[in-house]
C-alpha cells in the first residue's frame, strides 16, 4: 500500500462510519486505549470503538511509515480530531497486515494521549 492511500484510510478511521470501522479491523486486533477498561481484543476492540461517535475531522501529524516486512506496515502518528467543540489529541500507532493483494486490516491500535504539560499552550 502506497503512503498516501495509508493516511488516508488510517483518516477514515477517525471519521468514517460503524460499518467503515467494522468492515476496516481485523478480528484478532490488539487495541489499547486511554479510557477503560484500556486494553482491548477482538470482537470487543471493534465494538468499543465503532459504538463511539465519529470524529468530524482528524488531522495526522508526525507521519511515520515502516515495512518490516512483506504484508505489513505499522504506521505512527499525532491525531488531531474534532466533533462539535470537542477537541482530542494523541500519540498513535496502526498496524496493518495485508489479506490479499489490495485488502488489508487493521491488526494492532494503540492512543496515549499526551502529558497535561505538553497540552497547555
Amino acid at each position: 500500500m502506497e503512503d498516501d492511500r495509508i493516511w488516508a484510510f488510517e483518516e477514515s478511521l477517525w471519521t468514517g462510519d460503524a460499518q467503515h470501522y467494522r468492515d476496516s479491523i481485523d478480528a484478532a486486533c490488539l487495541m489499547v486505549v486511554p479510557t477503560p477498561p484500556y486494553v482491548l481484543e477482538g470482537e470487543a476492540a471493534v465494538a468499543a470503538v465503532s459504538d463511539t461517535p465519529r470524529w468530524e475531522r482528524a488531522t495526522l501529524d508526525d507521519r511515520r511509515v515502516v515495512r518490516p516486512q512483506e504484508g505489513l506496515i505499522v504506521v505512527g502518528y499525532t491525531a488531531r480530531a474534532e466533533r462539535g467543540e470537542e477537541r482530542y489529541v494523541a500519540h498513535c500507532t496502526s498496524t496493518y497486515r495485508r489479506l490479499s493483494h489490495d485488502e488489508w486490516r487493521v491488526v494492532q491500535h494503540q492512543q496515549t494521549p499526551p502529558l497535561v504539560a505538553e497540552v497547555r499552550g
